[in-house]
């Protein structure tokens, strides 16, 4: 492990920006604000697909107190691989989390605030805690795995649609892509779970929302060292544009009760056809897949009061 000066009070955050956003007012005008003598922070900007991955690790190696992910949960996705990737050798920094993304699902289930000048201080002010982080075969991913018609409608709506008609646009693509989508027959093994059939949408949740608001995993959380399991099956007394409806428009409350649950440390699925899974917005494919946790895996600057940590679990909350 590196160790820092321990003479010095000098905390230093990075953080990793995505390039989009570059030249964000908010963004500069907050980090003006809070750079002081015991505070330094510094700003990596990505150019593409890959360099938060790989500037999250370099920030690992360097030493780095915090590492913050500016920008959607794909960047948020790429810093945690990077971080993840890095030689135990090295310190884990702590994680914060600035959201500036269009749907930013991690940051609306945590209450994390969307403006950055908010965030930043979240992450200069409060203690980081432990938190799971999870994997799917080789890949990290600290919110959601989802598959099932609903990946595939999620990732082919264009981000313009979602930015002007949020939840309704995914619906609106279901509708457009009607005859091409179809239940995935599957098998899914966990410890003491076994289960068999076609389902239309599965979620794998460290956290409890994916593709805009829907709440597939409505109980999930961050330090319980468990993931959630949700498998919608497919049922003929409900017509598909009955179950996109429930799921793209109402964030899928109304299909709870069809769920199916389980609270698991690892899990496999197997698919009779090619299986799509999206990993917190970024998408890998195959016949099986193999999910588990890892507890406790780094820290994390979260609210006090977000729901998806232990102690908050099942108090109601004020927005």
């Amino acid at each position: 492990m590196i160790e820092t000066d321990s003479q010095s009070s000098v905390r230093q955050i990075r953080i990793i920006l995505h390039g989009k956003e570059a030249q964000n007012v908010a963004i500069r005008d907050a980090v003006r604000l809070l750079r002081t003598e015991q505070c330094k922070i510094d700003v990596r900007v990505t150019w593409e697909e890959g360099d938060a991955r790989r500037l999250a690790r370099e920030a690992r190696q360097l030493g780095v107190d915090t590492v913050v992910a500016a920008g959607g949960d794909g960047t948020l996705n790429e810093v945690v691989n990077g971080l993840m990737a890095a030689d135990d050798l090295y310190h884990m920094p702590s994680l914060g989390v600035i959201p500036l993304g269009t749907a930013n699902d991690f940051a609306h289930a945590c209450r994390i605030p969307l403006a950055p000048l908010e965030a930043l201080l979240l992450i200069a002010e409060l203690p980081a805690v432990p938190v799971d982080i999870a994997k799917a075969d080789e890949r990290y991913f600290i919110n959601m795995a989802t598959g099932g018609f609903g990946t595939q409608i999620t990732t082919s709506t264009p981000e313009e649609l979602k930015k002007a008609l949020g939840g309704v646009a995914y619906f609106l693509t279901g509708m457009t892509q009607f005859t091409s989508i179809s239940a995935v027959e599957g098998k899914v093994r966990a410890p003491d779970f076994y289960w068999q059939g076609e389902f239309m949408v599965l979620g794998v949740g460290n956290g409890r929302q994916a593709g805009g608001g829907h709440e597939l995993c409505p109980d999930a959380c961050l330090d319980d060292g468990l993931l959630d399991l949700s498998i919608l099956p497919q049922n003929d007394q409900r017509s598909l544009a009955e179950t996109m409806q429930y799921l793209m428009l109402d964030g899928g409350a109304a299909l709870q009760h069809a769920m199916i649950t389980r609270r698991v440390s690892w899990l496999e699925i197997h698919a009779e056809q090619m299986l799509n899974i999206n990993l917190d917005g970024e998408p890998i494919s195959g016949q099986s897949v193999r999910f588990e946790v890892c507890p406790s895996a780094l820290c994390m600057h979260l609210p006090r009061h977000s729901p998806l940590l232990q102690k908050n679990a099942g108090l109601v909350e004020r927005l």
